[in-house]
């Protein structure tokens, strides 16, 4: 009997424990839709994540839409923006550490030809390769007048 209890209440802690993640969650490409155009996410190099003060996880087919999405609810306060990036599909950074090229040789789920990258260097070489112009967050913002 007091194993079944001991049981019941670790399994209640696990349960309760995991429910209190904040952090990024995977995305499930091909099935988890955008919240903010409701396209299903395919693109493994565009998607992107919102976080909100509460720990609620928004999903995105790409960082404009996400961009669009906290330009229309300025009342978010206290969030995390992720994208994925081209180095490493399907994995995440925070906005404010990527270097964003838009060049329309590399076009991205929304028409914004926007992609992320974690490493400058690499955005730069890409850059040389296709064309375009390179942003940091702040100027990616101002750009697209978000």
């Amino acid at each position: 009997m007091k194993t079944t209890i001991k049981f019941t209440i670790s399994a209640l802690i696990l349960l309760l424990l995991s429910s209190c993640n904040t952090g990024p969650q995977t995305i499930d490409y091909g099935n988890d839709g955008c919240h903010f155009c409701k396209m299903t996410i395919v693109d493994k190099i565009h998607g992107a994540e919102l976080i909100n003060d509460k720990g609620k996880v928004y999903k995105f087919d790409a960082t404009e839409c996400m961009l669009n999405y906290t330009a229309e609810n300025a009342a978010l306060i206290n969030t995390t923006l992720l994208t994925n990036y081209y180095e490493a599909p399907t994995e995440f950074i925070n906005v404010e550490e990527a270097t964003f090229l838009i060049s329309k040789n590399l076009p991205s789920p929304m028409g914004a030809n926007l992609t992320a990258f974690q490493n400058k260097e690499e955005a730069e070489k890409m850059k040389a390769e296709k064309g375009g112009k390179l942003y940091d967050f702040k100027s990616l913002k101002s750009h697209l007048g978000k």
